[in-house]
């Protein structure tokens, strides 16, 4: 560890930076010491708004899909649907590199490391930079073959190519966005994040229903909504991020350094792998549902819209995850490893409470809420979405564990086991969806979402007993 690793942060409003047009005391109550406090008030308080804005985020993105099933089209549901497991592998590595940068800082930010912690920044945005153009070249040239690969079926491969071709060239805006998302809550301030949040999701709704109502840009509209929405907020956080860094008190830092960028790949790789693990697995399983969509579209329909519902609980429990892991990272950072352990007790509890609502509502009203996104008549995406929603949302009381852990061990830098973890859950929810499938047809895919979760459940506790209850992960990480 840094010298002077083992002390709390002293927050000194002169020696921290002055976020654009507030006081010293404002500032004081947007950047948070995270090694101070009650464990549980401290995650509150900065997981709050980070819910709030998840609620916002996932508000834009089922609003595309409610916009497109309603007014864009006969098939335009399923067509955003089709390329949803390729923007999730893109999404995937955004927010895999993102949790490196917040790691790296809030360890440096916990250190009162000042002219590191500028320096990772830096190196942190260049970084995703390039590798977003790079991205973006191949993206657009593999474009068509990934759908093709995916088996789209011909009515809705047009569309679905449009969409995606669209959703690629916003690459840069995603990536850049979520660094610097990382980058705020590694500080403790996860209400910038938040405000962004709000100004792209209504401006994300209200280009929605110019481009598709009044313009009659069908697809296509809802993917350029979308990207300038996201665009505007991407631009926007970079520029607040760079103003905020400028304030910190700290020897001239290297606009870029290999030190860093070593630091933030330990956490970035591994974290990429994990979401890409997931997003691979998607992409076969999306691949099985395409097969079932052949003969009936309803079945692309309704996995589109369960699944973006799934995925509005599942980001909420990756929210406090995160929460977790930059907290982890502060209290690591400052030599606290006793506060780490209260962490996750009281992280994993928010994380109950907040799953249980979902069980339920999702459970009992999956149907209904799955009829939002379908046109009139739209009975086999009723049917598919309240299947999928009523067999994997009471395991939500499991999986919200499992992202807490999970959360910890990167904030820890313990990648090994949180990737060993990830792949169990993709290799048996894969695995399971082709042998249950032939029995139980498209519902058989559907069962396969628990069987992941609780197995590897197992196997994250296990390693959670190994290196947090009995302290092996202090060797790790020193």
């Amino acid at each position: 560890m840094p010298a002077g690793a083992t002390r709390g942060l002293e927050f000194s409003p002169q020696k921290c930076y002055n976020p654009i047009g507030i006081n010293k005391k404002e500032m004081i109550n947007l950047v948070k010491d995270l090694t101070k406090g009650t464990p549980w008030r401290v995650l509150l308080s900065l997981s709050l708004p980070m819910l709030v804005s998840v609620a916002f985020q996932q508000m834009y993105n089922i609003a595309d899909s409610v916009i497109a099933g309603n007014w864009a089209g006969e098939f335009a549901l399923s067509e955003v649907g089709a390329s949803y497991p390729v923007t999730m592998i893109f999404l995937a590595i955004a927010t895999g590199g993102s949790a490196g940068a917040s790691v790296v800082a809030a360890r440096l930010f916990g250190a009162k490391e000042h002219k590191q912690l500028k320096t990772a920044i830096y190196t942190a945005l260049i970084t995703f930079t390039a590798l977003a153009v790079f991205l973006t070249v191949i993206g657009s040239i593999l474009c068509t073959p990934m759908l093709e690969l995916l088996g789209t079926p011909k009515a809705i491969m047009p569309n679905s190519d449009a969409y995606l071709r669209i959703y690629i060239l916003g690459l840069t805006f995603l990536f850049l966005y979520n660094a610097c998302n990382g980058i705020f809550t590694a500080l403790g301030d996860s209400k910038t994040p938040l405000y962004f949040l709000i100004g792209s999701s209504v401006g994300n709704v209200l280009l929605d229903l110019l481009f598709v109502l009044c313009f009659n840009m069908g697809v296509a509209g809802v993917a350029w909504a979308t990207f300038i929405a996201q665009g505007i907020s991407s631009v926007l956080s970079v520029f607040t991020l760079l103003k905020r860094v400028k304030q910190i008190e700290s020897e001239k830092p290297e606009l870029f350094s290999k030190k860093a960028l070593l630091q933030i790949t330990r956490i970035s790789v591994p974290s990429i792998l994990q979401s890409s693990f997931v997003s691979v697995g998607n992409l076969f399983i999306q691949s099985l549902v395409n097969f079932y969509g052949t003969t009936e579209l309803g079945v692309i329909g309704g996995y589109s819209a369960a699944i973006k519902l799934n995925t509005f609980a599942l980001t909420c429990f990756s929210t406090l995850s995160n929460s977790v892991s930059n907290y982890a990272a502060q209290n690591m950072g400052a030599g606290r490893f006793d506060r780490v352990k209260k962490g996750v007790k009281s992280g994993a509890f928010m994380s109950f409470i907040v799953a249980i609502p979902f069980a339920i509502t999702f459970f009992f009203f999956g149907g209904e809420l799955t009829g939002i996104f379908a046109t009139e008549g739209g009975e086999g995406i009723i049917r598919t979405g309240r299947v999928f929603l009523q067999i994997a949302s009471p395991f939500y009381l499991v999986i919200c564990f499992k992202i807490i852990i999970d959360g910890v061990m990167r904030g820890l830098g313990i990648m090994k086991p949180f990737v060993i973890a990830t792949c169990l859950d993709l290799v048996l929810r894969v695995a399971f969806a082709y042998i249950l499938s032939p029995f139980f047809g498209s519902d058989g895919i559907w069962m396969s979402w628990p069987v992941g979760w609780l197995l590897a459940l197992f196997v994250d506790i296990f390693f959670y007993r190994y290196y947090i209850i009995k302290g092996r992960a202090i060797k790790v990480t020193e």
